[in-house]
């Protein structure tokens, strides 16, 4: 292995969400955690949120004029070609000036070009898959991967088995160093800390269903004696800030997110690959309402891998606004059944997934 004062020159590629983004962060922030000295680029699609994201997190970003495939018959899919011509011209021209010694695809359509581009050129290419199900960009790309790290079981289905590493989903270091402390926030909540908290996060522009869900059960709730503290997301935070009081906590998002998962009991999320990493590192016991508006209905494919394991609760989108309480309510009063799940979503914890992945591509490159 070399030494940390060499310096390494790596690209990244991965966005469209946060899903792909923050994982790519977190590499990053690793490999220069361990060689202050590397030099990282990041390659995103022009007009999409790693746009605005990486600079935020401290790293330089090129856009490509690339376009995603629409899945209806649209005129915009007859541009496709030059787009992704466009993208290749520019991924080429910029391993050129960068001269990487590896390229990192996270998925999402952005990092499709570069990785295609960097295989042609005999870098070294490396995948991460965040979800249950793969991403199109990674399915397409495997063949031409050293190595493919993947967060979940059973993923032979989708890449050459000879090339996956099983290392968990990247966390971000100050969002790891944060859940690894074990203190209650209920104070700055102004909680009781004598009363158990329900968290309800459904995303950053939050999930009607489990607002509406949350908001038919809140007097039941009280009666239990859970406080609730209630991201619903910026679009239903209007409607639903009329039920904050003493008891229920209601904001449109939360940017601590650590202080919210250290004063929590009990957890209703959605089941994207980021927030199932990040709620089996907080090891509290979780109930998932998987969205069934994402591609392939892979949250609820993340979710049955939990459930599978007895590592966590799961209730259909469908079905939520009539069995959430009850749900909470068995996890409440069942102590057994609480441990059960702790033990369980704890034992899939992956805290040194960034630091493995940067292992696993520095040795790469080394050998």
């Amino acid at each position: 292995m070399a030494s940390n004062n060499t310096t390494y020159r790596i690209m990244i590629s991965g966005g469209g969400t946060g899903g792909h983004i923050f994982p790519a962060v977190a590499v990053a922030e690793e490999l220069k955690r361990q060689h202050p000295t590397a030099e990282i680029l990041f390659v995103g699609a022009l007009g999409k949120m790693e746009m605005q994201k990486v600079p935020e997190a401290g790293f330089t970003i090129e856009g490509l004029p690339i376009r995603g495939l629409q899945r209806r018959l649209t005129f915009k899919n007859l541009l496709l070609p030059f787009y992704i011509a466009g993208s290749l011209a520019k991924a080429f021209s910029l391993l050129a000036s960068f001269k990487p010694q590896a390229v990192i695809g996270f998925g999402g359509y952005a990092s499709a070009p570069l990785l295609f581009a960097a295989s042609l050129k005999n870098i070294p290419v490396f995948i991460q898959e965040q979800n249950s199900y793969a991403g199109l960009a990674n399915k397409v790309l495997s063949n031409r991967a050293k190595k493919i790290c993947v967060a979940y079981d059973d993923m032979q289905k989708y890449f050459p088995a000879q090339s996956i590493v099983f290392t968990g989903n990247p966390i971000r270091l100050n969002v790891l160093k944060a859940l690894q402390e074990k203190i209650s926030y209920k104070a700055d909540w102004k909680l009781n800390s004598n009363q158990k908290v329900l968290l309800v996060i459904g995303g950053s522009l939050g999930a009607k269903t489990i607002n509406k869900s949350v908001a038919s059960c809140l007097q039941q709730l009280k009666a239990l004696e859970l406080q609730v503290i209630w991201q619903t997301g910026v679009y239903d935070y209007e409607a639903m800030s009329k039920h904050e009081d003493d008891f229920v906590k209601v904001v449109p998002f939360i940017k601590d997110m650590h202080k919210a998962y250290a004063s929590s009991d009990i957890i209703v999320s959605r089941a994207g690959a980021i927030a199932v990493s990040e709620l089996s590192i907080v090891g509290k016991p979780v109930i998932l309402i998987p969205s069934p508006n994402v591609t392939e209905d892979h949250q609820t494919k993340n979710a049955m891998a939990l459930v599978k394991k007895n590592a966590a609760v799961m209730i259909k989108d469908v079905n939520a606004e009539k069995d959430l309480l009850s749900t909470v309510e068995n996890i409440l009063n069942d102590e057994s059944k609480q441990k059960t799940l702790i033990e369980n979503i704890t034992a899939m914890a992956k805290p040194n997934a960034a630091k493995d992945i940067v292992e696993l591509i520095l040795k790469e490159i080394n050998s």
